[in-house]
Order: C-alpha cells, then sequence, then structure tokens
C-alpha cells in the first residue's frame, strides 16, 4: 500500500536520503516503496537537541536517516538512554519502548515513540521549581 504525501507550498521533506522541496502549489505524492520519509516539522535539527529525551530522538532519527553510519548512531543512541534513565528513572518504560522498536530496526515506530518520551520530559520538567 503506497504511502501518500500531501504537501503544503514550499514543504521540505526527506525521502530516502534526498531532501525535496515542493513548489509554488500543494500536491500530492505517493511513494510506492519502503524507504525513509521524515516531513520537516518532524526533523529534529543537531542544535535542537537540547535535552537528553530530544538527543534519543536525534539519534534514533540519524539511524533512520543515515543507515550507513548506524552504528555510530546506536553507541550514541546507548549512551542516552542510559544517562536519561539515571536522572530520571520514571522514563524506563518510555525509553523500553523506544528501544524495542530500535532494536527491531523499526526506526519510524521508534520515533513515534521517542516524541511521546520527549512530551513525558516536558512533563516531568514543568513539574520542577526553579530556585528563588
Amino acid at each position: 500500500m503506497p504511502l501518500k504525501l500531501d504537501l503544503r507550498p514550499h514543504e521540505k521533506i526527506f525521502l530516502g536520503g534526498a531532501v525535496l522541496v515542493n513548489g509554488d502549489s500543494r500536491c500530492q505524492l505517493a511513494v510506492l516503496n519502503d524507504v525513509p520519509v521524515l516531513r520537516e516539522k518532524d526533523i529534529l535539527k543537531e542544535e535542537e537537541a537540547d535535552s537528553p529525551c530530544k538527543r534519543i530522538y536525534l539519534a534514533v532519527q540519524l539511524m533512520y536517516m543515515d543507515t550507513p553510519n548506524l552504528a555510530r548512531y546506536h553507541q550514541y543512541y546507548w549512551e542516552q538512554v542510559k544517562a536519561v534513565i539515571q536522572v530520571a528513572p520514571s522514563t524506563t518504560d518510555r525509553v523500553g519502548k523506544v528501544s524495542e522498536f530500535v532494536l527491531d530496526g523499526h526506526y519510524y515506530q521508534a520515533l513515534k515513540a521517542a516524541r511521546e518520551l520527549i512530551r513525558y520530559e516536558q512533563e516531568l520538567l514543568s513539574h520542577v521549581q526553579k530556585p528563588a
């Protein structure tokens, strides 16, 4: 079953190693084979990975987008996982879900689970009071 993408004008997508930019009007694409696809809104830039869980997301994103360097990104991912669980043990189940997808090579699903992890991290941080 093809993946159907509706692109807004000037929207960018990552598609199988290439970055594509839509023209001046809306368009619809159908992706007929299994390749990595990420919309611009789902791409996290390295400088935006400013929290431990965002760094986990970044590692998974890099695994998904750049498979030739998979081993390097896996190492970085597991370092981030260890750090997150040490400082926030309540994330263990959520991190475990992301890790299951990573171990199975289901990186897109791991990205979705990592977005949930980031939301949880933001919730935890919202409860932390700043010192007076």
